[in-house]
């Protein structure tokens, strides 16, 4: 294969759940420095050869084959290769979804993943055959099927990334303070309340944390809440947003919303109305 890049195209595709902005195929990576961030989520691949990665508040990395390193949009990172020959595939994206889909796959922040196998993704090595085949005449219909492909790929990665015994033996020190959580999502949770209950400092929380489930304790905690809360509003479709947050541990209901809005892109009342629940 050939270094190539290809483009989306059509404005109308960003009316779908998750599309494409770029796809492309390096036989050589070069250095990229982003001091503030690439602008839409990235996925790449590591076909042959090693590279280093640096990311802004996550740390310095060695990529090689058989692993993907990911980037969320507007952190800052670099990469470079190390090796004479640094073969990379990658595909960017945006979208509504795009996050919910990574984070189906226990992707919630930049970092480096291992796979199952070496070999060029399928959906990404169809992308890449898909875009070098439509040409300039790439038109909506070509970026529906780009986005069915994009949509592919983000759903298959949850088997095909490896879980290290690292990350199952930090999850079993988690769950007591999983089932916390689930069990007081209605009362304030502080983190040196959830640290007390996995017996260790609040800083050691959060290196758990972040390497079991690659976010943080507060995030998990919003995240878990939104979640109860959109089962809430199906449920008990009477109560008024100001219940729903303190039915879920939000005293302020104008918090709730904007906490809604950040984890799911709506406003509690757009989603209710979506779903047909006002």
């Amino acid at each position: 294969m050939n270094t190539r890049i290809f483009f989306g195209k059509t404005d109308e595709a960003a009316r779908l759940p998750v599309y494409m902005t770029t796809v492309g195929y390096w036989e050589h990576q070069f250095e990229t420095e982003r001091p503030e961030g690439f602008p839409d989520y990235q996925i790449h691949q590591v076909i042959q050869g090693q590279g280093r990665l640096i990311i802004e508040d996550e740390g310095e990395y060695i990529v090689g084959p058989g692993e993907v390193f990911i980037t969320y949009p507007d952190i800052p990172h670099e990469y470079r290769p190390i090796t004479d020959h640094w073969e990379l595939a990658w595909v960017s994206f945006q979208g509504r979804e795009a996050s919910q889909l990574l984070a189906y796959a226990g992707i919630t922040s930049s970092g480096v993943y291992k796979l199952r196998k070496p070999e060029l993704l399928n959906a990404l090595e169809l992308l890449l055959v898909r875009e070098e085949g439509t040409g300039d005449a790439m038109n909506a219909a070509d970026d529906r099927d780009s986005s069915k492909h994009l949509y592919a790929l983000l759903l298959d990665l949850k088997p095909l990334l490896i879980v290290s015994d690292n990350d199952n033996d930090e999850m079993e020190r988690l769950k007591p303070v999983l089932r916390y959580i689930t069990e007081h999502l209605d009362q304030p949770l502080s983190l040196k309340q959830l640290a007390d209950v996995a017996v260790v400092s609040p800083q050691y929380l959060c290196r758990l944390f972040q390497k079991a489930l690659r976010v943080r304790p507060v995030f998990y905690v919003n995240q878990e809440r939104i979640n109860r809360s959109k089962q809430l509003m199906f449920s008990e479709r009477e109560l008024r947003i100001y219940e729903v947050a303190d039915r879920v541990g939000y005293e302020n209901a104008s918090y709730f919303c904007t906490i809604f809005k950040r984890h799911t892109g709506m406003s509690p009342e757009k989603f209710r109305k979506l779903h047909g629940l006002g």
